[in-house]
């Protein structure tokens, strides 16, 4: 049994406070049976909770500071609950997927139960003060996943306390004072994102304070196979500082064990927010009283002997044990908190689903009554009798249902021409689009500040516009950018000291200093997630991967953090982080920088620009640094040394999005392509010309978003021929090139022959002159392609070349 602790007595341990955490931890716990509860009677799709790890979070909550961070996992409600960022109320919400922010405000329904977050946007998209708040990062699911950008939002406060040039962002930062409290379970740290960023907060030095609940197991498999040693704080032993080397903090503490708690918390939080010293602490002898989740029992895997264990060693018993020991409160006294602490979350759980139920039953109820006087007017009652009957019958009916039946019901009724039926059409009608509303919004920035709003700049030209290397422009560009913004920053590989591998940022640390452009270790997810974390805090981070075959190394960061961010927050967080790249080189299966399919597929929610050169490139960055979105550049790798004329406004340009160039016109075909492509398709239009036909060359200059003004039709229109041209893998970017023009243009009614795709081989390139030229499209495969095209339609005046 603990016995009083030192600290009790204290502000920190005072009766009132100790009583008041006892209360929480029993809501807490009770909030978690009960959903489970919930989504065994089917009022829930699924539910995972935080039992067993409440009096640790409570702790943790304690040293949480207004203009503090959370960066942590689905089971921290009992974190939330303390710093008041969650109503339990609003919690059961959120497993209902009540898909209104004014009872669901983390993620309005959007996210599964446990993801949390707080709004830092206005209404208008606008930044709230983030030092008034008690900032929690929407969670994602996705194993270790929240763990790169808190080294992100950790090294934000760095740069705030050594920046002087960043105390007018205010709102973000109180001289870099902020901790980032990451949270993770102990069998995710088995995930090379956790390993990674670990290591780069020992070498980056940032008040990041990373805490392991150990329950022993990840899911069903138990801590001896998932970590060396079996313990996490063991494992990391060689990152432990000493008095001669920096690195990270390890501290240890027992999970039930509530004065060591605070005390462990209390300690760590000093060291982190004075000193900016990362520390982990490994809580042990975590419990998990309802197992890993609602999908299955954990008696299925754990002995009975670690049943009764966990039993035995439960936080809240030992808590209350504590409390009766140092008599802090009677038996019959704490009976009663935990009576009120059942009444409590019961109270919460029905007003949560009496509101959520409130809206789906009015909209039940509208459904049926429209149903009833269609089938009363239509002869084809009987059906329509069917239809409100099997509606009738769903259990707990949501609007999938009450939709779905009205479709099936305008299917049967067909041609009828009833009076009941402009009503059925409207309600069905209203439904899409306020459903559209509710689910698919805010992907992109719905703010003024959207990069779409941003105003064309274009490029001024003199006669003393000199004619520089591609590499001179960028770098001109990034010289203007960094000299009127003190919120940009710039951080990768080989980006600092020799100005990055392609001397596009050559002599600018010299010139601004390591804060503004900073070197990295060869950590391509931790330098995504440094710059998702810089931006989330009002800087504006371009972050570099290498070359474009090494985002893959970050694309889970991309994909599930980044650019979900805003959607899965429903407009509530951002982080307008621009990832800067190279691709297009031509040549070797590592360096060939094409897998633009792949990010398509993977990156809505960010904007991915491939600008043909180095003055389109900044102009869009431009475009993007004055917008709010997150977006992927890649840059053309093979112009850094080809020639352009440097404007004189290099620093002022802006290229809007989604706009394309006609950057050759012609009247027998259309080719559309992008990037370094475009010098390609170039060249093959001046052979196609000697021979007789008129090329078309549209670069269409950015992938995401895809020609908004539907303009490419306009050229096809005119010609009746397509080529869609790039070196993407068959039926990648090609294929969704023709896929935005062909169906959603409705290109395809101007079509005299079939559209064509031409891409490279499904294999990767391989290295030298002739792999290149094998593999990806060349000069001669563009020409042949749309001679082929020509002499299908016009033999005789093409005939075959071979």
């Amino acid at each position: 049994m603990l016995e009083n602790d030192s600290l009790t007595g204290s502000s920190v341990l005072s009766k009132e406070n100790i009583i008041n955490d006892y209360r929480l931890a029993c809501e807490s716990r009770q909030v978690s049976l009960l959903g489970r509860k919930d989504t065994m009677g089917g009022r829930s799709k699924f539910g995972i909770f935080g039992d067993g790890k409440e009096l640790a979070q409570i702790a943790l909550a304690r040293v949480f500071r207004r203009g503090d961070f959370r960066s942590g996992y689905y089971r921290d409600q009992t974190i939330e609950a303390a710093l008041g960022n969650v109503s339990w109320q609003q919690f059961f919400a959120q497993m209902y997927a009540h898909a209104d922010l004014a009872h669901e405000p983390s993620t309005g329904g959007r996210s599964m139960n446990g993801h949390f977050s707080t709004r830092w946007l206005d209404e208008n998209g606008q930044w709230l003060d983030q030092t008034k708040i008690y900032n929690s990062v929407c969670d994602i699911s996705s194993t270790a996943g929240q763990i790169p950008r808190a080294v992100g939002l950790a090294y934000a406060s760095k740069l705030y306390r050594a920046n002087q040039n960043l105390e007018y962002l205010s709102n973000f930062s109180h001289n870099g004072n902020e901790i980032v409290f990451a949270t993770i379970g102990d069998a995710s740290t088995s995930q090379g994102m956790f390993l990674e960023a670990m290591n780069a907060a020992g070498v980056l030095q940032i008040p990041l304070l990373t805490s392991v609940w150990d329950d022993g197991y990840g899911i069903s498999v138990p801590v001896q196979y998932q970590t060396t040693k079996a313990s996490i704080s063991k494992a990391l032993a060689g990152l432990q500082r000493n008095e001669d080397e920096p690195g990270i903090e390890i501290l240890t503490v027992k999970g039930w064990d509530y004065p060591a708690l605070i005390e462990t918390y209390q300690r760590a939080a000093n060291l982190c927010r004075n000193e900016q010293v990362p520390v982990l602490i490994h809580v042990t002898e975590l419990t998990q009283p309802q197992g890993h989740s609602t999908s299955g029992s954990h008696e299925r895997y754990k002995s009975k002997q670690r049943l009764k264990w966990e039993n035995d060693t439960d936080c809240n018993i030992h808590f209350r044990d504590w409390i009766l020991k140092n008599g802090y409160a009677t038996d019959d006294e704490l009976e009663q908190i935990e009576i009120e602490a059942k009444e409590s979350a019961t109270q919460a759980r029905n007003m949560a689903w009496q509101a959520y139920r409130k809206e789906l039953d009015k909209e039940y109820l509208e459904t049926i009554k429209i149903l009833q006087d269609v089938m009363h007017e239509s002869s084809f009652s009987k059906e329509l009798s069917n239809v409100i009957l099997e509606l009738t019958k769903t259990y707990l009916p949501v609007r999938r249902d009450m939709v779905s039946s009205i479709r099936k019901a305008l299917r049967i009724i067909g041609k009828e021409n009833l009076s009941s039926k402009i009503a059925l059409k409207d309600a069905l009608h209203k439904s899409l689009e306020d459903n559209k509303a509710r689910f698919s919004t805010n992907l992109y920035s719905e703010s003024p500040e959207s990069p779409l709003n941003v105003s064309a700049v274009s490029p001024v030209y003199s006669e003393d516009s000199p004619v520089v290397d591609g590499r001179d422009v960028i770098r001109s560009y990034f010289n203007a950018l960094f000299e009127k913004d003190p919120r940009v920053v710039a951080l990768g590989e080989d980006v600092g000291m020799i100005g990055d591998v392609n001397q596009g940022l050559a002599g600018l640390q010299e010139k601004f200093g390591e804060l503004r452009i900073t070197d990295t270790g060869i950590r391509e997810t931790t330098i995504v997630g440094q710059g998702i974390g810089l931006a989330m805090r009002g800087l504006r981070p371009i972050v570099e991967i290498q070359y474009f075959d090494y985002i893959f190394y970050a694309l889970a960061t991309l994909t599930d953090d980044l650019a979900s961010l805003r959607y899965r927050t429903a407009g509530g967080q951002k982080a307008p982080l621009i990832v800067r790249t190279r691709g297009h080189r031509l040549e070797g299966i590592w360096h060939s920088g094409s897998p633009m399919g792949a990010m398509l597929g993977s990156l809505r929610g960010m904007h991915v620009v491939v600008p043909r050169n180095f003055t389109q490139a900044a102009g869009f960055y431009n475009t993007l640094i004055k917008g709010d979105d997150p977006a992927l550049i890649v840059e053309p790798l093979n112009s850094y040394r080809q020639k352009e004329v440097l404007p004189d406004n290099i620093g002022e340009i802006c290229l809007p999005l989604g706009q394309p160039e006609v950057i050759r016109e012609g009247s027998d075909i259309t080719i559309v392509t992008y990037g370094s492509m475009c010098r390609i398709v170039m060249e093959a239009a001046l052979h196609l010309q000697n021979l007789g036909i008129s090329s078309e060359v549209i670069d269409i200059q950015t992938l995401l978003p895809f020609d908004i003004n539907s303009s490419i039709v306009e050229s096809i229109k005119k010609t009746n021929r397509v080529i869609f041209a790039d070196e993407d893998f068959p039926g990648g970017a090609s294929a969704y090139m023709m896929q935005q023009v062909i169906e959603k243009q409705n290109a395809y009614r101007w079509l005299d022959s079939p559209p064509v795709t031409i891409s490279a081989k499904d294999h990767r390139p391989p290295y030298g002159s002739d792999g290149d030229y094998f593999s990806k499209p060349n000069m001669d495969d563009i020409l042949e392609t749309a001679y082929g095209i020509m002499h299908e339609t016009d033999p005789e005046s093409y005939p075959e070349l071979f």
